[in-house]
């Protein structure tokens, strides 16, 4: 009994003292609960007593706001490294609409300040009802130096307008090498929804044109962006966040500047093209067409009245005439149809004909440009004088379709593929091709005006150009092209374009020699078509023509007939030459549309390119 009163005695002090150790733990327990709560409770009060007013302003006027950061398009530059293209800052006046307080009031200060009319602003916004109010509208771009201080002096006042930096396109020989480089102009509804548009925005300017539109994917480059906090009038106030955009590729072309501006110098006051080839690669070192057109208009933005008067001016200033317009060869038709006559084995270099100044053929008379005749020729003298009745008789020997056989070697007939928009294949007729598209068969008759260059024949300067190369190298024809770099982000990942070669022709050798001779003679003989620019520096050989226009009846002097055409109804002028005769290097193609005679007018045009090329030393265009 007395041993199990000790034991609950000493029961009763365990639990004492176990119960004093209890109450100590939850005192502190709830003291440690107690001090973050009043922690708490001063952090509360520090935050909505203290600082609740500025951070309510936060609240109510501070945005994280997302910025867009165009790309820089790539540079492009010419074969030497002079830039024809670069890029200057530009400055456009944006408005978030939700951060406008009165939009009639903000728009007409905007408008005093830029001297606008607040009816133009008032269209944007009409023109976007459906855009998100979030989203920046463009309201003016390119602002002026002072149009921009005065914005900047007045920010205050406008809530919700924004001020965007952006790289514009700046064409540095503005209207040289227009139709090379092209222009850019803001993207369309329809080009969004394309997949070669996949990622772009609204507004931005791509390449239409030229080398512009036809490596843009290439110069466009990769948008940036940045995450930013902004306070009521959309000022800065610090940067959370930014990914860089990624600066487009820089083209480095083929042409030469200094050759280019030559070529559209002397096709000034002319309507025409002068396209210049390297012989060995098909590198083109100039590319001129006249009329030009400003570039710098389209990165101002055309109005409507401007884009008509352009569009419809009768001298199409955009149109590239030298892959995008057809024209009748001529008598450069000639060496083709000579090529033709040798492969087939129809006549051989010995073969004389009799040139009386025409050719009697069923009822009709075909004459020749030389009203009273060459006497009797043989292949090489057709060549040097151009004798017509010569090429009728190789015509009627060949037939239409072995003498578009032999064109299409030389690559007439096909688009020449420098990638450029806008290129034309011209027309090398067939019998087959006649029936299909008229549903008439083929008239021997038309065989003889074929012959020349005449009839249904149609070419682009660039086209005879090349197909003037392949005659020069000995039978390589090379796929022209316009660029000859593209610039990486290294050295590994920047790819140089070498020349392609399409196809080696199947003519023999001894052929090619016949030809050459003839067009040597073309300058080098003093009875040849074009012996007026014969030069000591340099041997030049090549083919004049006079494409006609309007056909001259029978028994109508040409001379007389010539002066009384209308500007629009006179002869083509052209010439294709390369040079040197013993080592060629560059051909060049000239037409000048109603020029007249090729030997007066285009001959002229492709000596003095030589000359220039020739002049600025050949090892510079040899890179």
């Amino acid at each position: 009994m007395k041993k199990k009163r000790i034991d609950n005695l000493q029961l009763l002090n365990w639990e004492l003292t176990e119960t004093v150790v209890f109450q100590k733990q939850y005192l502190l327990l709830g003291g440690f609960a107690f001090l973050i709560l009043l922690i708490y409770i001063l952090r509360m009060w520090h935050l909505q007593v203290l600082q609740g007013a500025s951070y309510r302003y936060q609240s109510e006027n501070n945005r994280i706001r997302l910025e867009d950061i165009p790309a820089p398009r790539g540079i492009i530059f010419d074969r030497n490294g002079v830039p024809l293209v670069e890029n200057r800052p530009a400055y456009h006046v944006l408005l978030i609409r939700e951060d406008v307080r009165d939009m009639d009031q903000t728009l007409r200060e905007l408008a005093r300040l830029c001297g606008r009319n607040p009816a133009d602003f008032w269209n944007v916004i009409e023109a976007n009802k459906q855009t998100p109010r979030f989203v920046p509208l463009r309201l003016a771009s390119d602002l002026d130096r002072d149009c921009l201080a005065r914005i900047e002096a007045h920010r205050v006042r406008l809530p919700g307008v924004v001020i965007q930096l952006e790289p514009k396109r700046e064409y540095i020989w503005n209207g040289t090498a227009a139709h090379v480089v092209g222009y850019l102009s803001e993207i369309t509804e329809t080009e969004l929804k394309g997949e070669q548009y996949q990622g772009y925005y609204a507004g931005e300017d791509v390449g239409k044109f030229g080398v512009e539109g036809a490596y843009e994917k290439y110069l466009h480059g990769k948008r940036g962006g940045r995450q930013v906090e902004v306070d009521a009038i959309g000022r800065r106030m610090r940067l959370l966040d930014e990914v860089l955009p990624i600066s487009g590729r820089n083209l480095w072309l083929t042409v030469d500047i200094e050759l280019q501006r030559k070529a559209e110098e002397l096709l000034e006051g002319k309507i025409g093209a002068i396209v210049a080839v390297d012989v060995n690669n098909g590198a083109i070192l100039a590319m001129a067409s006249k009329p030009t057109f400003d570039q710098e208009k389209f990165i101002r933005g055309l109005s409507r009245d401007e884009w008509q008067a352009l569009s419809r001016d009768p001298d199409h200033p955009l149109l590239n005439r030298c892959i995008g317009a057809n024209y009748p060869p001529g008598s450069t038709y000639k060496p083709i149809v000579a090529m033709a006559a040798l492969k087939e084995g129809v006549l051989t270099e010995q073969t004389v004909f009799n040139c009386p100044g025409f050719l009697q053929f069923t009822d009709r008379k075909y004459r020749c440009w030389r009203s009273h005749g060459h006497g009797s020729v043989d292949m090489e003298r057709a060549l040097v004088q151009s004798c017509d009745v010569y090429f009728y008789q190789a015509g009627l020997r060949l037939g239409v379709d072995r003498i578009a056989h032999t064109a299409n070697l030389f690559g007439l007939g096909e688009k020449p593929g420098t990638g450029l928009n806008g290129e034309l294949a011209g027309l090398i007729p067939t019998a087959a091709w006649k029936k299909s598209a008229t549903g008439v068969p083929w008239q021997k008759g038309e065989t003889l005006s074929i012959s020349i260059g005449q009839g249904f024949d149609l070419v682009t300067p660039l086209q005879m150009a090349v197909a003037y190369a392949a005659i020069a190298n000995g039978g390589n024809l090379w796929q022209p092209h316009i660029v000859g770099r593209i610039e990486g982000g290294s050295s590994a990942d920047t790819a140089e374009i070498k020349g392609t070669l399409k196809r080696k022709i199947a003519i023999d050798r001894r052929i090619f020699d016949i030809v050459r001779k003839g067009l040597f003679g073309v300058v080098q003989d003093d009875r040849g078509t074009a012996h007026g620019i014969r030069d000591k520096s340099v041997l030049i050989a090549g083919k004049t023509g006079t494409a006609q226009v309007v056909r001259i009846a029978d028994g109508v002097d040409f001379k007389v007939a010539a002066r009384a055409l209308k500007q629009k109804d006179r002869d083509h002028a052209w010439f294709v030459g390369y040079a040197p005769a013993d080592n060629p290097q560059i051909v060049v193609a000239a037409l000048v549309e109603h020029g007249g005679h090729g030997a007066s007018v285009a001959s002229p045009l492709v000596q003095k390119i030589i000359l220039t090329y020739m002049a600025n030393g050949a090892k510079n265009h040899s890179k």
